[in-house]
């Protein structure tokens, strides 16, 4: 009994450690105790703030088998996210079929192995087999689709989700479940592409989990089993509201929006102080993503400033508050936005315009065709790899 109590109190002591000792001491614990007492969930506490994260370890490929042997899962949608998802929990051995229409993405779906009539169905017809509907159609696609569906949503089936926009802005979306089933999400932070690729390569990917609605008394467990049979590798708690709120501002932000904006300034600035295409992309983008990121990635931002030279921690030292303080107002705006359902409006309004995947492409091929990116289409088959 002393024994499992020094188990369930040295979690959380040994976040006051160093990454090192903190990851050494809760794998000895663990690896001590093992064979003597349950497994528990990660607990990590970042300034008096506990979180308790959900590992593979928790919910092993086996249990997720086992929580989801009655279940029929029909992914909805053959984008990336409901093409990587869906080829995920089908190599984990799910009985999963996929919904779409015809068209190139069902076509694709036939590419990947997915068979008419046995796995794969129109909407309708896979909605109605289902026990589970992952609803992965995109943000617009799921107004127009909403009617169709919600009459195949019967008592004790689950609407699943890896973006709460639908719901948290239902008076914009008309998207309102009905109540006496399971509404939960699973959002991988990455790319469909991500989430596939990563599978295959055997890795995970993280993503976060939330439960909207629990009519069955088994949302949590129906929940942390599909995040983990498309492919996570661990699982932190959020709800709807936050999951999009951090979501949409991450991508016209740091994600997305703000790294086109930094990227292209400083090109420009160096571009029009007479330095040459190759060297301004590679030291705006090229030297970033391939040497500079990835340290960043794997021990934190003073890792890679550590590993730099001491010119380079100068600069970056001195710079960074000034950047901070010039960028975060545009950040604190843009969340304002996006809390007060501005965002959801514009991207809902645009998308739904008919012509709307036609203006959509002119923007981007006004980036495809930025000299910056022009640069770096002919700059990345050189990269000693592609050599």
């Amino acid at each position: 009994l002393k024994l499992q109590f020094l188990y369930l109190i040295d979690i959380p002591l040994t976040y006051h450690h160093t990454p090192h000792t903190m990851f050494a001491m809760r794998s000895l614990t663990r690896r001590c105790f093992s064979s003597t007492a349950p497994r528990l969930a990660a607990v990590i506490d970042i300034n008096g703030i506990k979180e308790t994260i959900i590992e593979r370890s928790d919910m092993p490929i086996e249990k997720v088998r086992d929580v989801l042997k009655d279940e029929t899962l029909a992914v909805l949608g053959y984008g990336p996210q409901g093409r990587g998802q869906a080829l995920n929990m089908k190599d984990n051995g799910l009985n999963v079929v996929v919904g779409v229409r015809k068209g190139k993405s069902f076509d694709h779906a036939l590419e990947d192995g997915w068979v008419e009539g046995k796995d794969l169905f129109d909407i309708d017809e896979a909605s109605h087999n289902a026990t589970i509907v992952q609803f992965l159609l995109s943000d617009a696609a799921q107004i127009e689709g909403w009617p169709k569906i919600k009459p195949h949503l019967t008592a004790g089936k689950a609407l699943y989700f890896s973006h709460g926009f639908g719901v948290v802005y239902h008076d914009q979306t008309g998207i309102v479940p009905p109540k006496d089933i399971d509404v939960i999400l699973a959002a991988p932070k990455g790319s469909g592409l991500t989430v596939r690729t990563h599978f295959q390569q055997g890795r995970g990917i993280n993503g976060s989990f939330a439960v909207y609605q629990d009519a069955t008394g088994r949302a949590r467990e129906r929940t942390i089993a599909v995040g983990m049979g498309i492919g996570c590798g661990h699982l932190f708690e959020t709800t709807f509201e936050k999951e999009v709120s951090s979501d949409l501002t991450g991508e016209r932000c740091v994600l997305m929006g703000m790294l086109q904006g930094a990227f292209l300034a400083q090109y420009e600035v160096l571009r029009e102080a007479g330095h040459s295409p190759s060297e301004a992309y590679n030291e705006t983008i090229e030297e970033a993503l391939c040497s500079l990121y990835p340290l960043v990635a794997e021990k934190g931002m003073d890792w890679m400033y550590a590993n730099c030279s001491t010119t380079a921690q100068r600069g970056a030292l001195d710079w960074a508050p000034k950047f901070y303080k010039a960028i975060k107002p545009v950040v604190a705006d843009c969340y304002a936005n996006v809390k007060s359902g501005a965002e959801a409006k514009r991207s809902i309004d645009l998308n739904s315009q008919p012509d709307y995947r036609e203006k959509l492409q002119k923007e981007l091929d006004e980036i495809a065709n930025q000299e910056m990116w022009i640069a770096g289409k002919a700059l990345r088959p050189l990269r000693p790899e592609n050599a």
